[in-house]
């Protein structure tokens, strides 16, 4: 004995039959005409299942009512807009109903064109293009000079900063140093290559160091204490005499201890002494 195949609403069966799928449920021609058939937005009627239905924005229509509100004319194959109160138009009664002109061209843009929004002004795809290079920007990223828009390779080559170390230009972010750009990772230690962004450096015959690699690699000595001279710290200051130099508080009598910055000195060998005490020597 054959299955039942019958309507979900009226049992009725369907065997030989015509019916249509509602929410993967069979339903007889005559039930979803009256139970699940769309209302056409047009004529009020319900639209259905022997009939062609055209949908736009949840909103159904007979294929014959879909028309022009001002020409009648059919737009079931043709280009339309939709206005703010919900009817439908032909291009040219579209066109003379106060559509928007392109920025470009300044001719309409009609409904159903391609076209660009930007700043509440509108423009024919074609016609929304690089200032620069004159090619149609589309749905390309680009940027803007005053009123005119570029695309995003020719406002680098006309507007961006270019790294001071790579000439690279410098698309987003960046640091800036003695008024010069950089890129972030071309401002390096150039011993270590750690990034000096936010970091303490220092500079040296036109290199950037960090501390500890300016410390090891570069500083002279202090000939007092012989730790590296940094300009770091308690050791800003410096004392140099011939090849030799010394923190400032390293700067010191070998007998007494006195400071001998900014004062007359006398160096015996490797050490400094005042003037009293050198005379007691």
């Amino acid at each position: 004995m054959t299955e039942r195949f019958d309507c979900f609403y009226c049992r009725d069966n369907l065997q030989g039959k015509k019916y249509v799928k509602k929410d993967d449920k069979p339903v007889c021609v005559r039930c979803f005409d009256k139970l699940c058939a769309n209302t056409c937005a047009e004529c009020r009627k319900p639209i259905g299942a022997d009939a062609k239905e055209l949908n736009h924005k949840n909103r159904h229509w007979h294929e014959d009512c879909f028309r022009c509100a001002k020409c009648y004319k059919p737009l079931a194959n043709e280009p339309f807009a939709t206005k703010d109160d919900g009817k439908i138009m032909c291009g040219k009664c579209g066109d003379r109903d106060g559509s928007p002109r392109c920025q470009g061209c300044y001719k309409v843009i009609t409904p159903g064109c391609k076209n660009v929004e930007y700043k509440h002004k509108v423009w024919h795809e074609e016609c929304f293009i690089c200032f620069e290079c004159k090619q149609p920007i589309r749905t390309q990223s680009f940027l803007t000079k005053g009123d005119d828009m570029y695309c995003t390779s020719c406002h680098e080559k006309k507007f961006a900063k270019h790294c001071f170390r790579c000439k690279e230009a410098i698309t987003s972010g960046g640091i800036t140093y003695q008024d010069q750009p950089w890129h972030s990772e071309c401002f390096v230690c150039n011993t270590c290559r750690k990034p000096l962004a936010g970091a303490r450096f220092t500079a040296h015959e036109d290199h950037f160091y960090c501390v500890d690699c300016y410390k090891t690699d570069v500083a002279k000595k202090c000939s007092g204490c012989n730790n590296p001279i940094t300009g770091f710290g308690r050791g800003t200051n410096v004392v140099n005499y011939e090849d030799k130099s010394w923190h400032e508080y390293c700067f010191n009598c070998k007998k007494c201890s006195l400071s001998m910055a900014h004062k007359r000195f006398v160096i015996k060998g490797e050490d400094i002494y005042c003037s009293d005490c050198a005379k007691k020597l």
